[in-house]
């Protein structure tokens, strides 16, 4: 059973940064998409950014492109989430997620597409 931490968030200022990490529990991590979403009250789940286990290809959600980006570390199992030009409708609970694929290339966008998420780590955007 595959168990993801989340860590890094925070009260942050609009217009800061942030980087969020995910650190994976396997260390047969390479076969793994991951994934980060955020969900706030009331909403569904949302996609934020998706990075396949080769690390070649990313994908982003529409709201985040050209200031979020995803990377992975495979010497460590962590997924970070570093994000620039932090805007109020950023404040939300993000969540770390994977699923193992045999792919090198697979990006999921999708919550019902992973198998295993985190718990969760807020960040709070203020004025």
């Amino acid at each position: 059973q595959l168990q993801l931490v989340e860590s890094g968030g925070g009260l942050v200022q609009a217009g800061g940064s942030l980087r969020l990490s995910c650190e994976a529990s396997d260390r047969t991590f390479s076969g793994y998409v991951m994934g980060w979403f955020r969900q706030v009250p009331g909403k569904e789940r949302e996609f934020v950014a998706g990075i396949s286990w080769g690390g070649a290809s990313t994908s982003y959600g529409d709201s985040v492109k050209g200031r979020f980006t995803i990377s992975r570390h495979g010497f460590n199992n962590t997924v970070a989430l570093q994000m620039n030009k932090i805007e109020r409708a950023d404040t939300a609970v993000y969540y770390c997620a994977a699923k193992w694929t045999a792919f090198p290339t697979t990006v999921l966008q999708a919550p019902y597409e992973y198998d295993y998420w985190g718990r969760g780590t807020q960040v709070t955007v203020s004025p």
